[in-house]
């Protein structure tokens, strides 16, 4: 290992920690390093370990993940009291809430997107192989000085010593409970598998808890953990028709809202009720999430989409789904547009997109959506068809892709869905699409009545 200072004696370290490093594993710089912090009191530290114990027998290594993740649950619980595991939260050095995040709970077992990438979670770096435990370790100690003398290989006695740590923590562990977080991740992944067979893009499970509770270090909802203090469950209405559904690797039969193929499902209600955090609890069913998290019971085929209004520059989009023509200042066909985009241009490519890549599922939440591509104002231009209009029309433009949209205001959208979810007091409810649609043209005659006496003044 070449360089200089603790960064040139890391191999001095690997050596101190004998066979407790990974050596088949090192990538110098990226998983294995010795540095000191910018403040000089730390030694900050990142080493692959090899724990020689195999996952025990009768758990599927298809699970094998959620073993991962109790594992380091209970390491880091553990860290406070055992010194030899202090180092990951850097908790003897003179700043250790620069390091707290080497101990930061973590609730999420496996997720193909790039959240939480500075917390030790389960992902290719920690693993069960064959020949037992591999896991990246990060943390600091104080700072022991220049690398010269014994140094270098009193911190490969700490990291030898962390190592023998996590062994011990792992022989404590009932076999019972790694086996139950591995079934627990075997069931998400297989009923994901599953569920196009059974015509569905996500099933939601009655007792979800979506809410978050967002740290210093877990600040995205996808690897937020459960909100504290109240949090209303989520249970399916009986309007809408709640299923069954036996988790493959358990066998446990569970009940919840199942979103169809090709179905447009609308979740409605006023502002503040929960809508936003039901679509990123949906978004967030593409991962694997542990007991105690809220959303193992929410499970989602991969590929999902959302479509959000911002700008974007053009490079020949296809926005021919909504635009007729385009508008001054853009160059191009409908078919291959170029220029600025607007927020609905933009939103538009995003739909197109996902439509013409067939996109098993779609997600519009109207607070970050382009309002005028989703309905007709009384001055929009007639080049426009917003999507309300498509689905009246010509619902089979959105091919195989089901439709979930959140929104609290846009009727004519709501109006053209196939089912209706109400979101009241964090509690879901629901309405038929046939008395939605008689209450709307109820308020629609209300608004009329209203518009002629305004001119008739």
């Amino acid at each position: 290992m070449g360089g200089e200072g603790w960064m040139g004696a890391t191999g001095l370290v690997v050596e101190g920690a004998g066979e407790a490093v990974d050596r088949r594993r090192i990538r110098e710089g990226t998983n294995a390093y010795c540095v000191r912090s910018p403040d000089g009191t730390s030694l900050q530290f990142a080493m692959p370990l090899l724990v020689p114990r195999p996952l025990p027998g009768g758990i599927e290594p298809g699970g094998a993940d959620g073993a991962v993740w109790a594992i380091i649950e209970a390491v880091k619980r553990a860290a406070g009291a055992d010194t030899r595991l202090r180092p990951l939260g850097g908790l003897d050095t003179e700043r250790p809430a620069r390091y707290a995040a080497g101990i930061e709970p973590v609730t999420l077992v496996h997720s193909d997107a790039a959240v939480g990438s500075d917390l030790w979670k389960p992902d290719e770096e920690n693993i069960f192989l064959s020949d037992g435990l591999h896991c990246t370790v990060r943390g600091a100690v104080p700072y022991p000085g220049p690398p010269g003398g014994g140094a270098p290989r009193t911190v490969g006695e700490k990291v030898a010593a962390l190592a023998e740590g996590i062994e011990e923590v792992m022989r404590r562990l009932p076999a019972r409970d790694l086996a139950a977080a591995a079934t627990l991740s075997l069931d998400q992944k297989l009923l994901r598998t599953r569920l196009p067979s059974m015509g569905l893009v996500c099933f939601i499970g009655d007792g979800t808890l979506p809410a978050r509770s967002y740290t210093r270090f877990r600040q995205h909802h996808r690897v937020a953990g459960p909100k504290e203090g109240v949090h209303i469950p989520f249970h399916c209405p009986e309007e809408i028709g709640p299923i069954e559904v036996e988790l493959p690797a358990s066998g446990r039969a569970v009940t919840g809202l199942g979103i169809r193929r090709r179905e447009v499902f609308a979740v409605a209600g006023s502002n503040a009720q929960g809508k936003t955090t039901l679509l990123n609890a949906i978004r967030a069913g593409e991962d694997d999430h542990a007991a105690g998290d809220g959303r193992e019971l929410v499970v989602t085929v991969r590929g999902a989409r959302t479509a959000e209004a911002g700008g974007q520059h053009l490079n020949g989009a296809d926005v021919s789904l909504f635009f007729g023509s385009l508008p001054p200042g853009m160059t191009g066909t409908p078919k291959a547009a170029f220029g600025q985009g607007s927020g609905s241009m933009t939103m538009a490519v995003q739909v197109g997109t996902a439509v013409r890549e067939e996109a098993p599922l779609l997600l519009i939440d109207e607070d970050r959506a382009a309002a005028n591509l989703l309905v007709r104002s009384t001055l929009q231009e007639e080049d426009v068809t917003p999507l309300a209009e498509i689905l009246a029309e010509r619902q089979e433009a959105l091919g195989s892709t089901a439709c979930i949209v959140a929104t609290s205001s846009l009727d004519p959208l709501i109006a053209r869905a196939d089912r209706i979810m109400v979101l009241r007091g964090h509690g879901a409810g629901a309405i038929t699409p046939a008395a939605f649609r008689a209450a709307y043209l109820e308020y629609l005659e209300q608004c009329a009545r209203m518009a002629k006496k305004d001119q008739e003044r």
